[in-house]
């Protein structure tokens, strides 16, 4: 593993923190901006959704932030009246000691749902915030941020003169439904706020959005880019690819650190009739218990594959005649393979990567979608996550 610190883009600083919520990890996290930038964010559409996405939903309307603030190891989530007002007051906190707008200050938390934030402590670790952070690692920030993630996610990109970096947490309770887990976006880019917020949907929608461990959409789903402007304007295609690699990046490291994975599974369904078709069968062959099981044992199992297959389309959509089924680049349905080429397959799928590639024949849509194998450690981490 890569150890050299990864620097913010131009613009940005972080202070990283303990406060006390976690017992011996950071969990109090702060990324902040010269000024404020052009911001988009996208949040959990479920409507248990915790504080932090109330406050961060409102206060990204007008698409300008300027820092950014998340608790770990607390999801501050059906807290009602008294969460709320908790949240706001650390946005108001932090916008005291940085001496910026509340309302260009962007919140997230993670954790155990139902518990109110200590706040005693996190006074205190408020009032420890340096009105000028000057931390600019991009790797103590994925850590200050990871809850049951064994491994920190980061990602970096160029585009142009400009940087894009991102971080993310996530490893159960990921499904989402318009950003996903907690990531955030940082670009020295220049660019109008409006553009951007089109562009990271986009890039949202073709990655975060394509992701699935567990089924389970969480209550406090956050994606957020900001955009400080310090490297000036460079070519949008340019930077959307950018966006797009290091979203991308994120999206495959939180499939493969799924609660208890060992193998990143990656569903490929083509000749659909439409894109929501496509996205539609391959979501429900990656979350299919059935197919996460068998990945997970090595078997070829490919009946599992049709039943998902199946389940999500009728008759009138897909003519099952016409479907064809593959693990890795082997064919499966409608070709027999023989006792060799099932050895072979067992073989494959023992790696740590699995793909599964669908073609339809029903026209000429395709959707790509990443999730991972469902494991005892998957029950064991879940069984015990409060106690």
């Amino acid at each position: 593993m890569n150890d050299a610190p990864l620097p913010l883009p131009a613009g940005f600083h972080c202070h990283v923190a303990n406060i006390g919520i976690k017992d011996d990890t950071d969990d109090f996290v702060v990324v902040v901006a010269d000024r404020p930038c052009s911001a988009s964010g996208l949040f959990t559409k479920s409507s248990f959704a915790g504080p932090s996405v109330f406050v961060s939903r409102r206060n990204a309307t007008d698409h300008r932030a300027q820092a950014v603030v998340v608790i770990s190891k607390n999801a501050n989530v059906a807290t009602g009246p008294t969460g709320l007002a908790n949240a706001e007051e650390v946005v108001a906190g932090v916008a005291e000691r940085l001496g910026i707008d509340a309302a260009d200050v962007l919140i997230a938390s993670t954790g155990v749902i139902g518990r109110q934030y200590p706040m005693d402590r996190v006074r205190i670790g408020l009032v420890a915030l340096s009105r000028s952070p000057t931390g600019t690692d991009t790797r103590t920030v994925a850590t200050g941020i990871m809850t049951t993630d064994t491994v920190m996610k980061t990602a970096e990109a160029r585009a142009g003169a400009a940087r894009v970096v991102g971080v993310a947490k996530g490893v159960g309770m990921i499904e989402p439904d318009m950003a996903t887990l907690i990531t955030m976006l940082f670009t020295d880019a220049e660019i109008d706020a409006e553009a951007l917020d089109a562009m990271f949907r986009r890039v949202i929608d073709r990655t975060f959005n394509c992701v699935s461990v567990d089924t389970d959409t969480s209550t406090s789903d956050t994606a957020i880019v900001l955009a400080s402007g310090a490297a000036g304007r460079v070519d949008a295609g340019e930077l959307e690819a950018a966006l797009h690699d290091v979203a991308l990046s994120l999206t495959k490291q939180v499939a493969r650190d799924g609660e208890g994975a060992e193998t990143l599974i990656e569903v490929h369904v083509d000749r659909a009739a439409d894109a929501a078709q496509a996205k539609r069968v391959a979501k429900a062959i990656v979350n299919s218990p059935l197919v996460k099981t068998a990945v997970h044992g090595a078997d070829p199992n490919w009946g599992r594959v049709a039943m998902a297959v199946g389940k999500s389309t009728n008759e009138a959509e897909v003519d099952q005649s016409k479907v064809v089924i593959r693990f890795g680049t082997q064919e499966v349905y409608p070709a027999p393979v023989d006792d060799s080429g099932l050895d072979a397959l067992a073989s494959y799928m023992r790696g740590d990567e699995v793909r599964i590639h669908v073609s339809l024949h029903a026209g000429l849509a395709e959707a790509t979608v990443w999730g991972c194998d469902l494991t005892d450690g998957y029950v064991r981490i879940n069984a015990d996550y409060t106690t």
